[in-house]
């Protein structure tokens, strides 16, 4: 198919029924497209929009993020997941206004320079943010380019992948490329859906090569499947006479690294050792119900042990430490913040 033509059929498309009302597809800037972007990776369109409306809200511009204290990034991205996001997020901020005086560069080299920015992504920023064209390759534009195309194999292995972005870049139009580019975003969403697509109202159809081997399903090619690992951990969940919660917070790179969480140890035995490590005296300890958190290398068997003291610690001297009462603002793992609403609930 000749790649105006195939533009042309997505264009036309997108004009009636591509979505053009999302939150940032409004007063559009660079920087309301990339934080858009980040929070979109591996996360559907309804999860995203509360939680980019309430850190526009907060950070209207990417000075205002920029000099944020990173535990208020982390407590507003509370259970986005994938952390790391977050935590790139604030650094590409500081590097927008260090290095670029607060001016999204304007090239996919200098935007792959930001942490958390890569090739898809900055075409996007460039296309969506800028009107310039260049091309994406997000999970949606995989799955249409490799129907449409019939490409063989896993996206995630490099020759796919090479494959997937040659087909992005000969068919990715100079004109009106802020609109395609959102057109196969969506046409992936809407229409090409990884089960039980519309084949019927897709534009691309007639020439879609998987719809004429009638191997939808067999495209684009399945991550090859291996056995999640199984790993548990004690959470030692200390609380003091006043019902607060002791909180140490996690170092970074790492899983949850930033965030706060309970100290935690991967055996029973390592459990009254741990605790040894605060200077409390112990009134009551029990264990809790355990509670199961898949990760996508692992599965993570949390055993937390309610442990009540009668003496309070002092925190005032450690960065590291915080008594929690629920109030502050801190960036808190899904499973863990679980954990605290459950035993606050019982004070």
């Amino acid at each position: 198919m000749i790649p105006q033509a195939f533009a042309d059929k997505v264009l036309a498309w997108f004009d009636i029924h591509g979505r053009k009302h999302l939150p940032w597809q409004q007063s559009v800037t660079p920087y309301r497209v990339w934080l858009s972007e980040i929070m979109l990776q591996q996360t559907q369109v309804d999860t995203v929009i509360p939680y980019f409306n309430r850190f526009i809200e907060r950070f209207p511009k990417v000075e205002d993020l920029a000099h944020a204290k990173v535990d208020e990034v982390l407590h507003l991205w509370t259970g986005l997941g994938y952390y790391a996001r977050a935590r790139n997020l604030h650094k590409a901020a500081l590097r927008v206004c260090d290095v670029y005086s607060g001016q999204f560069p304007d090239t996919v080299e200098a935007l792959e320079t930001l942490p958390g920015v890569g090739r898809s992504t900055a075409g996007a920023i460039l296309s969506l943010g800028m009107q310039q064209s260049a091309p994406i390759l997000d999970g949606n534009v995989k799955r249409v380019l490799a129907r449409c195309f019939a490409v063989e194999g896993w996206p995630g292995q490099t020759p796919v992948a090479k494959q997937l972005w040659q087909l992005a870049e000969q068919h990715t139009p100079l004109e009106r490329c802020h609109h395609y580019n959102q057109a196969m975003m969506d046409l992936g969403a809407m229409v090409c859906t990884r089960s039980k697509p519309a084949c019927h109202l897709c534009p691309l159809s007639e020439f879609c090569q998987a719809k004429a081997l009638e191997a939808i399903d067999h495209y684009p090619g399945k991550k090859p499947k291996k056995a999640l690992p199984k790993r548990e951990a004690y959470f030692l969940i200390i609380q003091n006479q006043a019902g607060e919660l002791l909180l140490e917070k996690r170092p970074s790179p790492g899983i949850w690294g930033g965030l706060w969480c309970f100290p935690s140890c991967e055996t029973l035995d390592e459990l009254d050792e741990r605790l040894e490590g605060y200077p409390v005296t112990v009134r009551t300890k029990r264990e809790l119900a355990p509670l199961q958190h898949v990760f996508s290398h692992y599965a993570l068997l949390l055993r937390p042990c309610l442990i009540k003291v009668e003496e309070g610690l002092s925190v005032m001297s450690a960065d590291h430490l915080v008594w929690y009462n629920g109030e502050q603002k801190l960036g808190l793992p899904k499973p863990i913040k679980q954990l605290i609403e459950e035993v606050l609930e019982t004070v």
